[in-house]
């Protein structure tokens, strides 16, 4: 895959763990998802395309071979857990996850499907959806979608709809995001095993997933400006870091691993887990967790771009990747307001002004916090950017802003349209 797009997955992932989250790398994994559906195949230097639009690849024997749907799903339907990987905002890769469910589904009946989007405490509440007893505005509000995932939960609700229908079982794999940070604030063995959700001490990293997390690692120390001394493999802060990513990644695979035993019967359910393809490159994150925990029977299948370079689909990357077709997107529209903000801890903050942007000739400036907007609470970012968005061309938007000291109230005024 990509190195730059996985790159900026990886630091929007990272910067949820640390515990903020960047306005300026959203819009950058954004852009690279854009890039991988309509760009990747016009780089600057053009890319040795070798895959079929529509089509499998295998990368188990050297190069890339390509297979018949047929069999990679007739290989996946025995194994004992299939990991499903994602970027989390494009929707067709989702669509793609339904459909290789679909697949599976009619070989292996007996199934459950875990999903990264609900931490663990949401499980009585998936029991609940799929047995019919919530809506989907109850679904979404019980397992505070708006509050634990990122994403458009319309991406989401087929593959939701598909469990329901179906009655097969869905799990929560994730952990409160509060304990991932709270291990690479002060690493594994300084928080206190009853805080830690029973998650089990993780298999240590490989060398090649450290390598990758050092990359995410110094690149997430250049989006949040930390211009001193360059960040070391050897660091302390880095080493804490790898243990949140690990205990993640140790969380998902001991939910999956859990509904991986054999029933009453002796028979084994064909257990799926739906998450980003950071968890499930290479088999470093959560497969090499299931091996630890025992379970061997582990498949990996990725959704890639039709135009990726080939060079890109290294030996091991998954066992199979599906090669999705170019899709017309809308160019996404210049920022409208002119700031690039940071969250942490509920506190949504200003931390770059573009000069002659709306924000600055309101007033606004790098520092402020951003407390209410239209006299609603401002305590997450997206919902600060979809106020902004929302708002029709020639009227007025107040916003309350603390700065140091003061509480200051401001109106932007956007231009009429033309």
């Amino acid at each position: 895959m990509n190195p730059r797009l996985l790159r900026h997955l990886a630091v929007a992932a990272a910067c949820a763990a640390i515990g903020a989250v960047a306005l300026a790398v959203a819009e950058a994994a954004a852009d690279a998802a854009a890039a991988t559906g309509t760009a990747a195949a016009a780089a600057a230097e053009p890319a040795a395309a070798c895959l079929d639009a529509g089509a499998w690849t295998t990368l188990d024997s050297g190069k890339p071979r390509a297979a018949r749907a047929a069999a990679v799903l007739a290989a996946m339907a025995k194994k004992d857990v299939v990991l499903l990987g994602e970027q989390h905002d494009d929707e067709d890769n989702h669509r793609w996850q339904l459909q290789v469910l679909a697949a599976l589904h009619a070989q292996r009946p007996d199934m459950v499907i875990g999903f990264e989007t609900f931490p663990r405490r949401a499980q009585p509440v998936l029991d609940r959806w799929v047995a019919g007893e919530l809506t989907v505005k109850e679904l979404l509000a019980e397992s505070q979608w708006e509050s634990v995932w990122r994403f458009p939960a319309e991406f989401y609700l087929p593959l939701f709809q598909f469990a329901r229908i179906n009655r097969i079982p869905m799990v929560a794999l994730n952990v409160d995001q509060k304990l991932v940070r709270l291990i690479a604030d002060k690493g594994w063995d300084a928080v206190p095993a009853a805080e830690r959700e029973g998650v089990g001490r993780p298999a240590p990293a490989s060398s090649a997933y450290r390598d990758f997390l050092f990359e995410v690692y110094g690149e997430h120390a250049v989006v949040h400006g930390k211009d001193g001394a360059r960040p070391q493999p050897t660091d302390g802060a880095f080493d804490r870091f790898v243990e949140s990513q690990t205990a993640w990644d140790r969380a998902m695979a001991e939910a999956l691993a859990r509904r991986a035993l054999p029933g009453p019967a002796g028979a084994r359910p064909l257990v799926v887990g739906v998450m980003g393809s950071g968890h499930v490159r290479f088999g470093y994150g959560v497969r090499r967790q299931l091996f630890d925990l025992g379970v061997k029977g582990v498949g990996t299948l990725l959704p890639v771009a039709v135009g990726l370079d080939c060079k890109e689909l290294a030996d091991g990357l998954a066992d199979a990747v599906f090669a999705l077709p170019e899709a017309a997107r809308p160019k996404p529209e210049p920022p409208r307001l002119g700031v690039r903000l940071e969250e942490k801890d509920g506190v949504v903050r200003i931390v770059d002004v573009t000069a002659g942007s709306l924000a600055a000739t309101t007033g606004l400036k790098a520092g402020d916090q951003i407390v209410e907007v239209a006299g609603l609470p401002a305590s997450r970012t997206l919902r600060v950017i979809a106020s902004v968005r929302m708002q029709p061309a020639g009227t007025w938007l107040p916003l309350r802003v603390k700065r140091g000291d003061d509480t200051l109230e401001l109106v932007v005024k956007f231009p009429a349209g033309k």
